[in-house]
């Protein structure tokens, strides 16, 4: 692809979350800028889209986002990568790998974190416990309980990273399995609710461990329209009914944003909601930037791989 047409493929619209304060306020010495990149229901695509699918054309790639990251992190080293969930299921690499290729190869790409999707357990929870020994990185689910599983003690609720001096907190949730998922298959996995477990995984990372960003990485869906889903927790709802999250993550719904949304949350501040399709094919952006008084405003964007 020749450069400018990268550029303009690149090129995203911003979403600004101000909350009183401009950017340029941000640019001294004191600034402090943290980069999160995200993924969501990659489903195994590997390989880019040949130039001749009509949806995806010469689209994707772990090659290619692997490259798009280390630009990134070159322009600024404070990055945090993140998936939100279905790394499995989708091509006959996940068929004959069974997902050790998949965290290979995001271990190669120095993910820091994921939280698991309902098609992550399509080897069942015993071929992803399987697994885990080629995932570099860790896992966390607030509102799974795996007391009884293989996965006890290995999934975590939450991380707590720290940036150049910004800490930040990342809990997990996801879909609730009944019904989506062969009970064979998650066993004695136990799925709470997310709004309760959310509100008390705030608590615990905004208030008792102090920390300067909140992110919740979700795989429940972004929103649901139609009747027979409407009493379903979404990212959307979920922003409204919390406080204390500055961002959510999601995945489930395979919904294309080109910015994230920028919400009211229970208090009636500003939380950003982000998900960017599936199968690769983007790479989510948020930059957040705090100052030495810990103000933040944060912009976002969706680039096409």
């Amino acid at each position: 692809m020749k450069r400018r047409e990268f550029i303009e493929k690149t090129a995203a619209t911003t979403a600004l979350m101000s909350l009183g304060l401009s950017l340029s306020s941000f640019k001294n010495n004191t600034t402090k800028h943290l980069t999160v990149l995200h993924t969501n229901d990659v489903h195994s695509y590997i390989d880019p889209f040949p130039p001749t699918h009509p949806k995806n054309p010469n689209m994707g790639g772990v090659a290619r986002r692997a490259a798009l990251i280390e630009t990134i992190r070159a322009e600024n080293p404070n990055v945090l990568l993140l998936d939100a969930g279905d790394i499995f299921q989708g091509t006959p690499y996940f068929n004959y790998y069974g997902g050790e290729l998949e965290f290979k190869l995001m271990s190669m790409m120095r993910y820091d974190l994921a939280t698991m999707g309902n098609h992550d357990f399509d080897n069942s929870i015993d071929g992803f416990y399987a697994q885990l020994p080629h995932a570099q990185f860790d896992f966390v689910s607030a509102n799974y309980d795996f007391k009884n599983t293989v996965l006890n003690g290995l999934i975590k609720p939450y991380k707590i990273f720290n940036k150049n001096g910004i800490k930040v907190g990342v809990f997990g949730l996801g879909v609730g399995l009944e019904g989506l998922v062969d009970k064979k298959n998650y066993k004695e996995t136990v799925y709470n609710d997310p709004v309760a477990v959310s509100q008390d995984m705030a608590r615990i990372l905004k208030q008792e461990e102090q920390c300067d960003l909140v992110i919740c990485l979700s795989h429940i869906g972004y929103q649901y329209k139609s009747e027979a889903d409407k009493d379903k927790i979404s990212d959307v709802k979920l922003a409204a009914l919390t406080k204390d999250i500055d961002l959510i993550i999601g995945g489930h719904t395979h919904t294309f944003l080109d910015k994230p949304t920028v919400l009211k949350n229970a208090e009636g501040k500003d939380v950003l909601v982000n998900q960017v399709g599936c199968y690769g094919v983007n790479l989510g952006r948020v930059d957040f930037y705090l100052d030495s008084d810990q103000a933040k405003i944060a912009q976002g964007k969706s680039i096409v791989v």
